[in-house]
Formats: structure tokens, C-alpha cells, sequence
């Protein structure tokens, strides 16, 4: 469904970044794997080739421009150009509001706001000299219903669902869909920290009775990503097990 398609992930070396380029693998896509550091070694790498797809590594930090530029660059040398962006690469720097630190706002800004619109833009850049190409962005269910402690990063995920409904509008006309994803409780190497009575009063909150998978998110990332969804765009889809329905 996505044989010999170039798709570039953030932030991919674990959690749901990694599930997602697993997945595009797996759909036969060529992955640009990125991350703040990241190298041949790592174990990402060796499962998208062992499905017998190619994998460029590039480290990269997204909130920084020349660094992004940078990236597109590599790609568009290594790669002639781009078919889909999945904008992954997120942080959190939790705290109660009247206690965040102006520096805990900015970072988070940085990288899950800023970091997305520059990828954004660079790939669409690319994808319009070709006139087609997928943009999946990454939200929050955060952004929806608000999370304690989280007013920097919920803020960003709810930017992130309005950027991309503009985006969608601007590029409808140039051949690119963009759409975003919004998770809910996902069991990542994040989420594995919380405490066993913690997690399963939020389990107990969701409608599924269950934690989502990295596959979860992935699997409608290849939708989105594929064919199947080329009349779907500006749309932000919730995957949460049922915990918050629009």
C-alpha cells in the first residue's frame, strides 16, 4: 500500500515514534528516521530493514531552524524528495501552572509547537515540487480535555490541531493532505514510570478498559498516510479507547 514511499519520523526511537515507522515498514515505505540523537545502531534501524526497507538516519533538532534545514536538505540529496511527514518528536516539562518556570513553557513551545511548524513547512516545500504528499501531525487527547500540570504541553497539542486544519486548507490546492492524530493513554517507556494504582485508575476511565498500544497510533497513521484516506484532510482523529469522544 506504501511501497517505495519516503516517510520521515520524529522523534522515532522509542514509544509511539517507533511503532509508527515500524508500521510504515511494514506497508513497504522507505523511512528517514530521526531523532535528537540517533545512530545505525539503534534498534529501530534494525527492525525497519529486516522488513527489507531502506532507513537514513538523521540527528536532528527540531526546534532549531538551521537544524531542520539541515534535514531537508540530507533528504532531498539522499532521497530526491518526501511522501509523508509523521510530526512525532514531543516533550513534556510537567509542573502546576502557578509554578511552571517560564523556561518549562518555552521548552515545550519549542519543540512540540515550533519543531512541528518548522517540519511542516520544510516538507511542504518538498512535496509541492512533486504536487502530492502526507503530512500526519501529532496532538494530544491532552489538548481536548486539559491534564493537570500539563497547561505547556496541552496548550501545544491544541495548537497543533489548529495549525493543522490551516495547513490543510493552505495545501489542499498543491496535492498534500494534513491530518493529525490525537492518542490518549498509551503504554510507552513514559508511560511505564507510572505507578501500577495510578494507571489503573485511568485504565478504569476508559470506555475499552485498556491502555492503547504504539500500534494503535500506527495503524492510523497508514491509513492516513495511504491512498485509502487521499480525500481526508484538516482532520484530527482521536485514539483513546473511547476516554474522550468529540
Amino acid at each position: 500500500m506504501l511501497a517505495g514511499k519516503r516517510a520521515l519520523v520524529t522523534g522515532c526511537r522509542r514509544g509511539i515514534g517507533r511503532g509508527i515507522a515500524v508500521k510504515l515498514a511494514e506497508y513497504g515505505a522507505d523511512l528517514i528516521l530521526n531523532d535528537l540523537t540517533i545512530a545505525e545502531s539503534d534498534e529501530v534501524v534494525a527492525a525497519v530493514r529486516n522488513l527489507g526497507r531502506k532507513a537514513l538516519c538523521i540527528s536532528a533538532d527540531i526546534a532549531n531552524p538551521d537544524s531542520v534545514a539541515a534535514m531537508f536538505a540530507a533528504i532531498k540529496q539522499e532521497c530526491g524528495g518526501l511522501d509523508i511527514m509523521v510530526n512525532n518528536a514531543g516533550i513534556t516539562a510537567d509542573a502546576m501552572s502557578y509554578k511552571m518556570t517560564i523556561e518549562q513553557w518555552n521548552q515545550v513551545m519549542a519543540v512540540n509547537l515550533t519543531g512541528t511548524f518548522l517540519c511542516c513547512q520544510a516538507a511542504s516545500k518538498l512535496m509541492m515540487e512533486q504536487k502530492s504528499g502526507k503530512i500526519i501531525n501529532t496532538s494530544s487527547a491532552a489538548a481536548f480535555m486539559g491534564n493537570i500540570g500539563q497547561a505547556n504541553y496541552s496548550a501545544t497539542k491544541g495548537a497543533v490541531a489548529s495549525l493543522t486544519k490551516t495547513l490543510a486548507k493552505e495545501l489542499a490546492g498543491k496535492g498534500i493532505c494534513v491530518n493529525a492524530v490525537s492518542p490518549g493513554f498509551i503504554q510507552t517507556p513514559m508511560t511505564d514510570k507510572i505507578p501500577a494504582e495510578v494507571k489503573e485508575q485511568m485504565i478504569a476511565r476508559i470506555p475499552l478498559r485498556r491502555m492503547g498500544q504504539p500500534e494503535d497510533v500506527a495503524n492510523v497513521v497508514v491509513f492516513l498516510a495511504s491512498p485509502l484516506a487521499d480525500f481526508v484532510t484538516g482532520q484530527t482523529i482521536q485514539i483513546n479507547g473511547g476516554s474522550y469522544m468529540v
